[in-house]
């Protein structure tokens, strides 16, 4: 049996409702920090079961810093427009906003990056490790490591959240949908700077 403080603390870092909290508290023997990830993977398994649903409904939702000279727009969907008018899913927009601001990601996702973009990096790479001395399959394998971490950062969806970097954006999103019990998108951003 899990004590209701221990519910209750669950539901105030996640947002999910007590019954799920619940649950997750009892599967994970009410360790509060394994219930959390539980929750995230029900999110995961929430996104699973809402593949191929129509997310026609939505917001456009506005940052600008102070001085005005950095602004951002991100487009975020979801399925009803009762999530879509509601507070948490407002936050998760602005959180959004907020991340595209400070870590200036260039792409949403890493499979979305373009391979002729990645060639060029690859070469800019290649050519700092040339005259290193260091066999080529050892070069390769820097080259490679550099790449698969240059995604990452450049890559919204796998960017470690500002505000708690022991989660990606797309944990947070997961997050999200777990909580709205809604499939969830970022169809589109941009970042203006002067």
């Amino acid at each position: 049996m899990v004590s209701i403080e221990r519910i209750r603390q669950l539901r105030e870092a996640t947002g999910i409702s007590m019954m799920d909290c619940k649950g997750a508290l009892e599967e994970a023997k009410g360790d509060i920090e394994k219930a959390k990830k539980i929750l995230r993977e029900k999110g995961k398994e929430i996104i699973k079961g809402k593949e191929g649903k129509e997310i026609s409904q939505g917001m456009v939702a506005s940052y600008v810093h102070p001085g005005s000279k950095l602004g951002v727009l991100v487009e975020l969907h979801s399925e009803t427009d009762f999530v879509a008018n509601g507070e948490e899913f407002k936050k998760l927009a602005h959180e959004l906003c907020l991340q595209i601001a400070a870590s200036r990601p260039l792409f949403l996702k890493m499979e979305d990056i373009p391979q002729d973009f990645l060639d060029g990096e690859k070469k800019i790479y290649q050519k700092q490790f040339a005259s290193s001395g260091k066999p080529q399959k050892v070069i390769d394998q820097i080259v490679e490591g550099k790449l698969e971490k240059y995604k990452k950062e450049i890559s919204l969806w796998s960017q470690p959240w500002v505000k708690d970097e022991t989660k990606t954006i797309g944990e947070l999103i997961e997050e999200y949908v777990a909580k709205l019990g809604e499939k969830i998108e970022v169809a589109k951003f941009v970042r203006y700077e002067i």
